[in-house]
């Protein structure tokens, strides 16, 4: 019960950490996390558009699995970046519309665009290292139907030259990594928000988080069926993708399943150091005030023995003033004595 309500003052919380009051301090905090993923979109440009892949060795008994039909794709390249970044980023602002905190929404567009680029960089380095040819290489490399080969048997292309150089990134799946990456992301973010595994068994929730998963697979499919790419390039390219989406939501979020799961670690951590400067602050108080008490103490017992003295001494001033007076009046009375008797 005492867990629930403390999970409870934490949501309640929500709300008071907006873009226009925390955006700036928390943009600033990760100034290095932006720097080094504006240097993984500049590698990813020049693996992409600059390096050329690795020309294996393809011969012609080779080309049996190599002559499907050269077609268009059914998910076009302009596509990818739509479904595995802009619509993760539209759910980060509708769950900060509803709940307002920054923190949420900075991390999980922090952590989607790593994951995508990361995943991006890798997959591009391993196309240009391993050099595979598609399953279409045929038409791509006689597009008039005449395979022309040199003495050792290897092609001598005469298609053109960017389709060519396109046919030699088979392994792995750019289109697969780069949807199970943006997508893995989103159903991760998806599960800690509806909180899947809260053990109430609410099937609803899976089903929400299957979609994201659901859509990247069938984008690998149509990979396979377009006869761009064989089933071992797409299934690496689903790990590589669903891998890289993991580590980079582990490191700015809780596990789904953990109590947690629902909100960053930035915002817990937060709520932390806000918890220790309250609790400082009492303790100080306290301090002072103990010490005020003891003053006060100290400054009675010092009144205290103050009066106590001059009672004492008023005492001793009165006992002498009345020994005094006898030693005077008693001449006196002795003398008056003698004057009876005469």
């Amino acid at each position: 019960m005492a867990l629930i309500q403390g999970l409870g003052m934490r949501e309640v919380q929500l709300g008071q950490h907006t873009v226009r009051s925390h955006g700036r301090e928390v943009a600033r905090t990760h100034m290095h996390d932006w720097l080094i993923l504006l240097l993984l979109v500049v590698i990813e440009i020049v693996m992409y558009a600059l390096i050329d892949p690795f020309y294996r060795f393809v011969g012609k008994d080779m080309m049996t699995d190599l002559k499907y039909p050269l077609k268009e794709n059914t998910v076009p390249f302009w596509a990818v970046p739509v479904y595995s970044l802009l619509l993760p980023s539209l759910v980060f602002l509708f769950i900060y519309y509803r709940r307002r905190d920054v923190y949420d929404l900075h991390h999980g567009i922090l952590g989607l665009l790593f994951a995508v680029f990361i995943t991006a960089v890798i997959t591009d380095a391993i196309k240009n290292a391993v050099g595979r040819p598609r399953p279409d290489f045929f038409w791509r490399c006689f597009p008039d139907g005449k395979d022309v080969y040199d003495s050792l048997g290897n092609v001598i292309c005469h298609g053109q030259a960017s389709v060519i150089k396109e046919g030699h990134k088979s392994f792995p799946s750019g289109h697969t990594s780069g949807s199970f990456a943006g997508l893995g992301f989103l159903s991760l973010y998806l599960s800690g928000k509806i909180k899947v595994f809260d053990r109430r068994g609410h099937v609803w929730k899976l089903c929400i988080v299957i979609l994201p998963i659901l859509l990247a697979c069938l984008v690998g499919i149509s990979r396979v069926d377009d006869y761009w790419h064989h089933w071992q390039d797409v299934f690496a390219g689903g790990v590589i993708g669903l891998a890289i989406a993991t580590f980079c939501y582990l490191q700015f979020f809780p596990p789904p399943y953990s109590d947690d799961g629902w909100g960053p670690y930035a915002y817990f951590r937060m709520l932390e150091e806000r918890s220790a400067q309250q609790t400082n602050g009492v303790n100080a108080l306290n301090v002072q005030v103990m010490e005020a008490q003891v003053l006060q103490q100290q400054n009675e017992q010092n009144n205290q023995s103050y009066t106590s003295s001059e009672e004492h001494d008023s005492g001793l001033n009165d006992l002498e003033s009345g020994r005094s007076s006898q030693e005077i009046y008693k001449p006196r009375y002795d003398a008056a004595i003698i004057v009876e008797h005469v």
